[in-house]
């Protein structure tokens, strides 16, 4: 325990922007946990806390995000100045979101590091700054091409069959209330009371209506 106490005290962020990734048997939560455990202890950092956004995209606004906004919360309580990420990507992709962010954080007087030991905070040295942001332009970048080639993919299609795709699944259409309804589930919530906290928070289907049990199951995969 003593050496415990000599370490400095983080908390982590963790980011999946696909529904389909959330979850600890998952690769892309599994891998940032790991990354970050592991610089954790050789940088010598005691990790008191988890923020998670799952089902988040790397565009969306910081403002937007549950997880980011309980981070923000637990930096306020105080003795918290060191948040641990993956990398700079799943903290945001998008160049713009990822410039706000940090610059809150900075403000707060909080360091950001990733888990290969880069401080996404660091202001003094110009050429770190510059690093992030190209960075972080190249990450828009690659997403924007993959995009892109999806596109153009199911264009092909299109033209080939004359059909690209059938409807989408719950997943693919509205990722973050798919996360957030496997959250609820998680917490005993039944499909009722899972589509009431829903609509409280403004997941409604297309004509504002609560999603019925049934839509609630699908979205569960059951």
């Amino acid at each position: 325990m003593a050496r415990k106490r000599n370490l400095v005290q983080a908390v982590r962020y963790l980011r999946t922007s696909s529904a389909a990734n959330v979850g600890q048997d998952k690769d892309s939560e599994r891998r940032q946990r790991t990354a970050i455990e592991r610089f954790a202890k050789a940088a010598g950092f005691h990790v008191v806390e988890w923020f998670y956004d799952p089902g988040v995209f790397g565009a969306d606004p910081i403002e937007s995000r549950p997880g980011f906004a309980a981070l923000l919360n637990r930096i306020d309580g105080g003795g918290v100045r060191v948040v641990l990420v993956e990398d700079a990507s799943r903290f945001a992709r998008d160049l713009m979101a990822q410039e706000l962010g940090i610059g809150v954080l900075v403000k707060l007087g909080m360091r950001v590091i990733t888990a290969n030991g880069d401080d996404l905070t660091n202001t003094d040295d110009p050429m770190k700054v510059a690093r992030r942001q190209i960075a972080g332009a190249f990450s828009q970048l690659e997403k924007a091409r993959l995009v892109a080639k999806l596109r153009v993919a199911r264009e092909r299609k299109r033209a080939e069959t004359g059909n690209c795709e059938g409807r989408r699944s719950y997943a693919e259409a509205m990722p973050e209330t798919v996360a957030l309804a496997k959250q609820l589930q998680a917490e005993g919530l039944s499909y009722r009371k899972i589509s009431a906290t829903l609509a409280a928070q403004g997941h409604v289907t297309g004509s504002g209506k609560l999603h019925a049990a049934s839509a609630i199951q699908k979205m569960l995969g059951k």
